[in-house]
């Protein structure tokens, strides 16, 4: 839907300055409107205008037709996005802020104490018996490589077909190379950035005085999430130094490893590398990363086995090994104690399911449980890498299609879902869940496909599928897990793959129209278009300047500056503290340096905090302790500056320019923003604010004019 409105005002808007041949190539103000009418929404199939009588060219028909899809699996994934708002799980502040932290701390501590009780009982999640009662009327079935469910008969969620979903996706990319539209795009995004830099000219300093009267928040202790950091590497290189020096003095005779026909204590694999733990050092261990990982994402890969061995990774940093990553969850344990110790920094901590065995997901799962991998500064998402090329290559007997795996990663929650007391483990461990992403390097190059796409059951080829494919069967099954689990009252989970890091750019429209958030998005520099879409969408990037800056893009080149300013949803995020960062607050590292680079005023990193909230995945119950209870709703209504120290006149500044370049696109087509295309959610806003409220908030959060 968005697509639709902004893309259709986008070359109504350039063909008003082109020439008459060029209007005559270009799409007519007329057939916009049509078509603008004839769209609807994902989810009542609402029209936001008269629709188009009388035939047109097939051509037309086929944009129209597009514009549907499109606008269908947007809205789907608002809806999957905003599914929390029906699961409020219990969680603490850790702060003082009043009764409603102290309401927080008791939902937390109740939470904390039943899920430690049900890891020992039989049905963990629905708290007793009655599983096969409640779950009679749901069944699913396995359809066109996605899981579809039905309740009593009646389908929860009917996917697209992958025929139409490339279809939207190839419209878009005609989109993005229109001329017309890159010209558009490009002006509105320019002059957002200056009304920006205005902003700041104006009011800047009165910003700054009005924070200084907020009473104790500061940077330190507004709440930040660290939205997208890989769990394997989610300590710093000295931590990791010191944790293995530890067991070496105090567990040495521990039995550690299985190689070369013999098990292993761990003296024993550090005498065969020929090393003793004083010889250590973080040089030894070579998992940061230098020039040489630069472009280079199998070196850098590589850094993940401190001092080059696959032994040591498999020993520390992988929770299925001989020792059931007993010193994993010890690490882990260690960075939440941090956690707690900095109070106000949280994690979303992503680990990965490769598909390769069905019995991932119980092992992950029993992990999780054993070692108590549940902590109220902490959530969790499953990382999926998209690996199908390495594990042909290796000759996978139980791995014959693409439709195997896609199986192997969301069956099992299919069933927790349904039989929480058949699968206690895996039950308890999704509702710690709030996502999914998608990773691997995307400067791979891809084998395109034009003509059929086959189905997952019958994708033999030994070639990784492209990185739409993923994105299309990954997202499909996991809006058909959401509609199950929200019609048996549990969390739901979003969609947030790594995208727009390098490679092809066309990877961000196929993460535009079925993801959530993504993280890095580095790439949207290259494509005006799909910045500007982005932008009004309000679609998060996670970014991670210190990442970039190692593996694809210099720090003083990075976009985020420019994001910010033009009012993209951005936050900070660390990726790899392992090899990355130096210090015990990887976040906050990433914090002070782009404070530092980018002169951004205590105003900016507070808004940048917020954002990183406003995407994470914790529970609303969190986000109201933390931001407000109208935590929200657009504009100064929803800012609480005492929570989130940011003066209402920079909320009133993005709030006002977001709706006005909506209000913009909508007349461009003859038509005013109403009540309905804000209702349908096709504008992810309210209505306007009265005006004495709009005065009263630039008179009492800074002022002087132009604000």
């Amino acid at each position: 839907a968005a697509t639709a409105a902004a893309t259709s005002a986008m070359a109504a808007a350039a063909t008003v300055a082109t020439t008459p041949a060029q209007t005559a190539a270009s799409f007519d103000a007329a057939t916009l409107r049509k078509r603008r009418g004839d769209s609807r929404s994902g989810g009542g199939g609402e029209s936001d205008g008269d629709g188009a009588g009388g035939s047109e060219p097939s051509s037309r028909k086929r944009v129209r037709r597009t514009v549907r899809g499109a606008s269908r699996r947007r809205q789907s994934n608002d809806d999957d996005g905003d599914d929390d708002a029906a699961v409020d799980e219990g969680g603490s502040a850790n702060g003082n802020d009043g009764g409603a932290a102290a309401a927080a701390a008791a939902a937390a501590a109740a939470a904390a104490a039943q899920a430690a009780q049900a890891a020992a009982r039989v049905a963990v999640a629905t708290g007793g018996g009655g599983d096969e009662a409640r779950t009679s009327r749901y069944a699913y079935e396995w359809r066109h490589g996605v899981f579809v469910v039905h309740d009593g008969g009646v389908v929860l969620y009917e996917p697209p077909s992958i025929n139409e979903y490339y279809k939207d996706l190839n419209e878009m990319h005609s989109i993005m190379a229109n001329p017309p539209a890159k010209s558009f795009a490009f002006r509105r995004l320019q002059l957002l950035e200056a009304k920006y830099n205005l902003h700041v000219l104006l009011n800047g300093h009165e910003e700054m005085n009005v924070q200084k009267t907020v009473p104790h928040r500061d940077i330190y202790n507004v709440r930040k999430v660290d939205t997208h950091v890989h769990h394997s590497s989610s300590m710093n290189q000295k931590h990791l130094l010191r944790f293995i020096k530890k067991k070496l003095k105090t567990e040495p005779n521990e039995i550690v490893i299985f190689r070369d026909g013999r098990h292993l204590t761990l003296k024993e694999v550090f005498e065969s590398l020929k090393l003793t733990a004083y010889e250590l050092s973080v040089d030894t261990l070579d998992v940061h990363a230098d020039p040489g990982t630069f472009h280079r994402f199998d070196r850098f890969n590589l850094k993940y086995s401190p001092c080059g061995q696959s032994r040591l990774r498999e020993i520390f940093m992988k929770y299925d090994n001989l020792i059931d990553g007993r010193y994993l969850a010890e690490i882990t344990r260690e960075l939440m104690d941090d956690l707690t110790d900095s109070k106000y920094q949280f994690a979303e901590y992503r680990i990965s399911i490769y598909g390769r065995h069905a019995n991932e997901w119980s092992t992950l799962s029993r992990w999780a449980v054993r070692n108590n991998m549940f902590h109220e500064n902490v959530r969790w998402l499953i990382q999926v890498p998209r690996l199908w090329e390495v594990f042909k290559e290796n000759n996978l007997p139980n791995l014959p299609t693409f439709g195997v795996l896609l199986d192997n990663i969301f069956r099992p929650l299919f069933e927790a879902t349904l039989n929480p007391s058949k699968y206690p483990h895996v039950a308890l461990f999704a509702r710690q869940l709030v996502g999914f992403d998608c990773v691997d390097d995307e400067s791979k190059m891809e084998h395109g496909f034009f003509r059929k796409f086959v189905e997952p059951s019958q994708w033999k080829s030994s070639r990784n599928p492209p990185f739409s494919y993923w994105m299309f069967y990954l997202s499909s099954n996991i809006r058909s897990l959401n509609a199950l689990r929200r019609a048996r009252g549990l969390n739901t989970l979003s969609f947030r793959p790594h995208a727009g890091e390098a490679g092809e750019i066309t990877n961000l429209a196929s993460a535009f129209l079925v993801a959530q958030h993504i993280n890095h998005g580095i790439n949207l520099r290259k494509a005006p278009v799909l910045q500007y879409l982005f932008y009004l969408k309000q679609i998060g990037l996670a970014m991670s300047p210190l990442s970039n800056n190692s593996l694809f893009l210099d720090y003083h080149k990075n976009p985020f500056r420019h994001f910010f300013a033009r009012g993209l949803n951005v936050s900070l995020s660390t990726d790899d503290p392992l090899q990355f960062h130096f210090t015990r607050e990887p976040l906050m590292e990433e914090y002070s340096i782009a404070a530092q680079v980018w002169k951004f005023t205590p105003c900016d990193l507070s808004e940048i905090a917020r954002n990183s909230v406003m995407q994470s995945g914790f529970e609303r119950c969190f986000k109201r302790v933390w931001l407000g209870d109208s935590f929200d709703t657009p504009g100064p209504a929803g800012n609480d500056i005492r929570k989130t120290n940011i003066p209402n006149i920079r909320v009133m500044f993005r709030y006002e320019n977001l709706r006005s370049e909506w209000e913009y696109l909508f007349s461009l087509l003859g038509q005013s923003l109403t009540q309905q295309a804000i209702s349908a959610r096709l504008v992810p806003l309210l209505p306007p604010l009265p005006q004495q409220s709009v005065e009263a908030t630039r008179n009492s959060g800074g002022g002087g004019g132009g604000g």
